[in-house]
């Protein structure tokens, strides 16, 4: 895997950014913004072979298709399983949004998140996914690393900064410090893993069989804002019709601890491999949750209470990934923000359970992420570039030309 320190000057070469995640596909696009961001699911017609629906409309058919349709998803816990699926799941996704991006840059670049400690194959298959998009390069980066810019956490500093990014399959937990990582774990529980604990639970104790989308109801049951009993509509285990059971929200919560422990067990032990000045640096600063599932209700909760820790969660966590790895490539630090509001919003939680924290003087400090250098600076396109870089044309022209520029016109001298 190729490390952020030593690929700043390629992402700022490239012109697409993906995050290819277990629960959702998101694609930024340099100078533009977020293009795409839709379900990791496809239906195809099994007989012909032919795509019927991605995304949103994919989603919908699960579990409501016909025998000649299947619903697939492509990629499981960050990494794609099906190169194939994957590379047809994106080029529908994505469509004539990139085509003038390839009419300008023939030699497309892109940079893909990969997750941390990703073996060959998993790399590889990234790979190939990017390049059937209609990649000519691609540059790979830790998901880890992206997810800390993208949610304004200072990675460049000398000081420690620990973040939890909660996926739907895994979970990945890393302390960070002057840009690269210091001890990070991943574990098996994610948001579809509570789901499914949930859904365990009521077939074992209830004998019923709950519908995929009928789950999401039961995680405000999690947080115990529902004091009474919780009414669920499934389908009989036994008779196979459809019958509502009434169930106690600390039975819920009880099912979901099993899970929610081996989280906190991964984050002890990421923390005894880190040494003592960081881990004090973390007693202040606390934990930054991003990912699809972060916002799990209780999930913060369960955390502080267990670590001792502030918890903070980050301004649209799903989203951070996909923006750090934006943010490089676009080569600024403007997401630096969001990290400082979500740090805010965690310190008022936390003081109103009780658990008072002291603002950090360096929350002030503008942004953790340094601008890239220009490579032209003021110069005219006509000036020698010296100890700038070398000769090639790729070094000597600003990617924003190739946006402004039609093809009957030429770049000033």
């Amino acid at each position: 895997m190729i490390g952020m320190t030593l690929t700043l000057d390629h992402l700022r070469r490239c012109t697409v950014a993906a995050d290819l995640g277990a629960a959702r596909t998101r694609v930024y696009l340099k100078q533009t913004g977020l293009i795409v961001d839709e379900p990791s699911v496809v239906a195809v017609n099994i007989k012909t072979g032919a795509l019927i629906a991605v995304g949103t409309p994919a989603e919908r058919m699960a579990g409501r298709t016909p025998a000649t349709i299947k619903v697939v998803r492509p990629v499981n816990g960050g990494t794609v399983v099906d190169i194939e699926m994957a590379q047809r799941m994106l080029r529908a996704m994505v469509g004539a949004k990139l085509r003038r991006a390839w009419r300008f840059r023939p030699m497309l670049r892109a940079a893909v998140c990969v997750p941390h400690d990703a073996d060959p194959l998993a790399r590889r298959a990234a790979l190939e996914t990017m390049i059937g998009l209609g990649a000519r390069r691609v540059e790979l980066v830790d998901s880890l690393i992206t997810a800390g810019v993208g949610c304004g956490l200072p990675v460049e500093e000398p000081e420690a900064t620990m973040i939890v990014q909660v996926g739907a399959a895994t979970t990945e937990i890393a302390v960070l410090s002057l840009g690269s990582i210091v001890a990070a774990d991943k574990v098996a529980m994610g948001g579809e893993t509570i789901d499914r604990a949930l859904v365990q639970h009521l077939r074992n104790r209830h004998e019923m069989l709950l519908p995929s989308q009928a789950v999401r109801p039961l995680h405000r049951a999690l947080t115990g804002a529902v004091p009474h009993m919780t009414e669920v509509a499934g389908r009989d285990v036994a008779t196979g019709l459809a019958r509502t059971v009434k169930v106690d929200p600390e039975e819920l919560r009880a099912a979901a601890q099993p899970p929610v422990t081996g989280l906190l067990d991964a984050i002890r032990a990421v923390l005894h491999r880190c040494p003592p000045d960081l881990v004090a640096d973390l007693a202040d600063r606390g934990v930054m949750l991003t990912g699809g599932a972060a916002e799990l209700p209780g999930l913060d909760v369960m955390i502080r209470d267990n670590t001792g820790m502030p918890v903070n969660i980050a301004e649209e966590p799903g989203l951070c990934a996909v923006q750090g790895l934006g943010a490089l490539i676009e080569g600024n630090g403007r997401l630096s923000r969001r990290g400082r509001r979500a740090a805010r919003r965690g310190r008022r939680r936390a003081a109103a359970a009780g658990a008072a924290v002291e603002p950090r003087a360096s929350e002030a400090a503008e942004p953790t992420v340094e601008p890239l250098p220009d490579p032209l600076g003021d110069q005219p396109l006509g000036a020698s570039l010296g100890d700038r870089g070398g000769d090639r044309l790729g070094d000597r022209l600003d990617d924003r030309l190739d946006d402004q520029l039609g093809d009957g016109e030429k770049a000033p001298l």
